[in-house]
């Protein structure tokens, strides 16, 4: 696990703007966002949206959930000059399922615009997506490999792009994206404009803004102050691992919530989890690396739309399922990483809502609880037995 930036390097000096119209956003933008359903800027959005509007650069922590998709979509549109038909920002992202997500968030804020947005995602076809870079699109979001690829193959005009985002900077950074990045940011022009947006910021992150980045806005959360507000935390002791399928067995016949994801470490637990949970007769959806990008669409459409009421996952949708009915994640495994736990957890409390997270610990696993509460500054207390009060 990469090292956190330390306390004493944490900055967060920008102004808080309190609403949209004070920003100075452009009509049909605007108009886009109060469409979009937003009434009022969250607290990241506040500090990061004149910013990145004024072309600065930017380092931004945020929880997940937060609406920092919006905040750095909303500073990308109002900058694209949308009578040039050549691409003006790339907003990557780790995974193609987060891509999407964030490519639906743009189109969605530019409802009002004449904006051609396109994801440049691997598992499609490489002919496919260069005839469409071919026909002109102002804004790409996707993922490194794929980009980097169209760039080395001419298909990206570097030359054009003003503004480029990294999306969850963490995992972009981490082993197996840092080298795509720093090609990708060598690429680029050297006055690009770059965005770092993440729930966590390692210190590859200074690194890179040391290299790449000249004078960039800070707003940096401390790590004390990353209390996960709105999520309640709960942790059943199992013991042993082989108790925890009727565990959660024994939770589902007594709880009653809209939508749930519940989180294990491996493809193999995944598809245990789900046959177990069918043969009780639960609407159950699975999606692991091991699905077609195809495959895991119909899932999580499926899911947003209620056919099924229980998502499992692995982590590699830890970042970016935006389900607004989840108001309950279960790691089944607790997570590898603190990282991670952050972007599971945060599933359950999407734009402010309140949500509930149960782990499920072995005794091994009760250190890990402990390391959870001392680095978060937060509360993980034994499951209650009001705890249906809270969902």
């Amino acid at each position: 696990m990469a090292s956190d930036i330390p306390t004493e390097q944490i900055e967060c000096t920008v102004e808080a703007i309190p609403t949209f119209d004070g920003m100075g956003i452009k009509d049909e933008l605007l108009r886009s966002i109060y469409s979009f359903g937003f009434d009022k800027p969250s607290a990241i959005q506040q500090r990061a949206i004149v910013p990145m509007m004024k072309g600065r650069n930017l380092i931004a922590q945020a929880q997940s959930g937060t609406g920092k998709t919006a905040a750095f979509s909303i500073g990308v549109l109002q900058q694209i000059d949308i009578s040039s038909n050549v691409c003006q920002a790339i907003l990557l992202s780790p995974t193609r399922e987060l891509a999407l997500q964030t490519q639906s968030v743009v189109k969605s804020l530019s409802q009002y615009l004449d904006i051609k947005v396109f994801a440049c995602i691997g598992g499609t076809s490489v002919r496919e997506t260069i005839d469409s870079l071919k026909d002109g699109v102002q804004v790409i979001v996707g993922t490194p490999g794929r980009v980097l690829d169209m760039l080395d193959r001419g298909a990206i005009n570097p030359n054009t792009v003003k503004i480029l985002i990294l999306d969850e900077a963490d995992e972009m950074l981490s082993k197996g994206f840092k080298d795509q990045m720093y090609t990708i940011l060598k690429t680029l022009p050297a006055t690009v404009q770059v965005g770092m947006f993440s729930a966590t910021m390692p210190l590859d992150a200074l690194e890179i803004s040391r290299k790449f980045m000249d004078n960039p806005v800070k707003i940096l959360v401390k790590k004390e102050e990353l209390t996960l507000e709105g999520i309640k935390q709960f942790f059943i002791d199992v013991n042993k691992d082989e108790y925890k399928i009727d565990t959660l067995i024994d939770l589902y016949q007594v709880i009653s919530v809209n939508q749930s994801v519940i989180f294990c470490n491996s493809k193999s637990r995944v598809e245990w989890i789900q046959r177990r949970l069918q043969a009780h007769n639960y609407p159950v959806s699975i999606t692991h690396g091991d699905l077609t990008m195809e495959e895991r669409n119909k899932v999580l459409t499926e899911f947003r739309q209620g056919t099924t009421r229980i998502l499992i996952t692995t982590d590699m949708l830890s970042r970016g399922i935006d389900v607004q009915q989840v108001s309950l994640v279960i790691n089944f495994d607790m997570p590898v990483s603190d990282e991670s736990y952050i972007h599971r957890i945060g599933r359950s409390a999407r734009f402010g809502r309140k949500g509930v997270a149960i782990d499920f610990i072995t005794t091994e696993e009760k250190e890990t609880i402990e390391r959870l509460q001392k680095t978060y500054e937060t509360k993980i207390v034994p499951l209650p037995k009001t705890f249906m009060d809270y969902l």
